[in-house]
């Protein structure tokens, strides 16, 4: 989806991904796709990257940095992965091949992982290899009907160009919040020195709501029996009851999405409940094994209430993919797929207003006398990568 968000004036040199249902899916849209490792990323030499690349794009697994994680951060077994992914910058960098813009893309857990120190390490690690980084907090509430903040880290190279118009001397309230401003004053006076405060201006008003995105016959799922959405019913608090009861006197059909999620009763006890949002706006898709994870939809109209799972397609729109990408014929694949994966206008946002021009700067060397229009990127949206204690001790070493 990173490909897709930055669209076509990007070639692609090299797509890597150890799922191999991902990277079937990736092979079905990209086809022929030639440019598509499917590896471990520690299984992959800067031989495997080809040419002069100017950007190289890694959002690495995010369960060791999500809140709902264990948090073991930078040495749990797949957000660690990020090593296996640097390895390959410091080698270009020995081979004089060094990419100019790196972004690093993951959940806003990253920011407090392990106290702070796993996002300090990130930055360390750009900053001295000779990059000025900056951090910006998207939710993608702004763009599709979703709830769905994410962490994206933008570097450049020093010997580059920075222009002025792409920073900002204060950061902004609404692409750096409190935790991430927090986290900038915590840092080491030589990490603030080569922090940037990027410049993105507001988008405009969202003009979809959910209910444009449901469909009204979808192909991969069924539309519940009345005693299945019954237990839906019976699983919601008084609170959520209430939400349902109110949107039964709606003039018009009403959706909304609803989450499983374990609370504890009265007495302290773990018990399983709905938790139901009418605000026309979904939760952010997961992608956990568990069942909870799956998000359910109930449309009610007057007095008949009707409940199912959110089909794959309207997952697929909830991220901003076109109808025309193909999805797995699977359900759990296709929703799975979805929810490890970025917005669309999002990272489109970031491209159009932040990192094209950076690209456009970053080709002009400080002896270049006129500008290279000619772009290329190193796409490496994997989501699933394994993680090597012992190699990663090696390679940073």
């Amino acid at each position: 989806m990173a490909r897709l968000g930055l669209g076509k004036h990007w070639h692609c040199l090299l797509a890597n991904d150890v799922s191999a249902k991902k990277a079937d899916a990736y092979r079905m849209n990209f086809s022929p796709a030639d440019e598509l490792v499917e590896a471990d990323v520690y299984h992959l030499n800067t031989d495997n990257l080809p040419g002069q690349a100017v950007m190289a794009w890694a959002s690495f697994p995010c369960q060791d940095l999500s809140l709902a994680g264990k948090q073991r951060g930078l040495i749990g077994e797949h957000s660690g992965s990020f090593w296996g992914f640097w390895r390959l910058m410091h080698g270009l960098i020995y081979e004089e091949r060094s990419v100019p813009i790196i972004v690093l893309e993951n959940v806003v857990g990253t920011i407090t992982a392990n106290q702070g120190k796993d996002f300090q390490i990130l930055l360390g690690t750009l900053v001295e290899a000779g990059y000025y980084v900056g951090a910006m907090v998207i939710n993608a509430v702004h763009f599709v009907p979703q709830s769905r903040q994410r962490l994206f880290m933008i570097a450049v190279k020093r010997d580059r160009q920075l222009p002025k118009a792409l920073r900002t001397e204060l950061p902004s309230e609404l692409w750096h919040p409190t935790t991430l401003r927090r986290a900038y004053n915590q840092l080491p006076e030589y990490l603030q020195e080569a922090w940037v405060w990027w410049h993105l201006p507001n988008p405009p008003p969202r003009s979809s709501t959910l209910i444009d995105l449901i469909e009204k016959n979808p192909d991969s799922v069924s539309w519940h029996t009345v005693a299945e959405t019954q237990r839906l019913l019976d699983l919601m608090m008084p609170l959520h009851r209430e939400k349902v009861e109110k949107a039964r006197k709606s003039q018009s059909p009403v959706v909304g999405t609803i989450y499983r999620r374990i609370r504890l009763d009265e007495h302290g006890s773990k018990i399983q409940c709905a938790e139901i949002r009418f605000d026309q706006i979904s939760g952010c898709l997961r992608t956990g094994s568990g069942g909870s994870s799956r998000q359910f939809i109930m449309v009610v109209e007057g007095d008949q209430v009707r409940s199912r799972l959110l089909s794959t397609r309207e997952a697929a729109r909830l991220m901003g993919v076109p109808d025309s990408y193909q999805l797995p014929s699977g359900y759990n694949e296709a929703y799975h797929l979805m929810g490890d994966g970025l917005v669309v206008p999002v990272v489109a946002w970031l491209e159009k207003h932040l990192l094209a021009p950076l690209a456009s700067a970053a080709l002009i060397l400080p002896s270049d006398t006129e500008q290279i229009k000619d772009t290329s990127v190193y796409a490496i949206p994997d989501q699933g990568l394994q993680y090597r204690l012992l190699e990663r001790a090696a390679t940073v070493s």
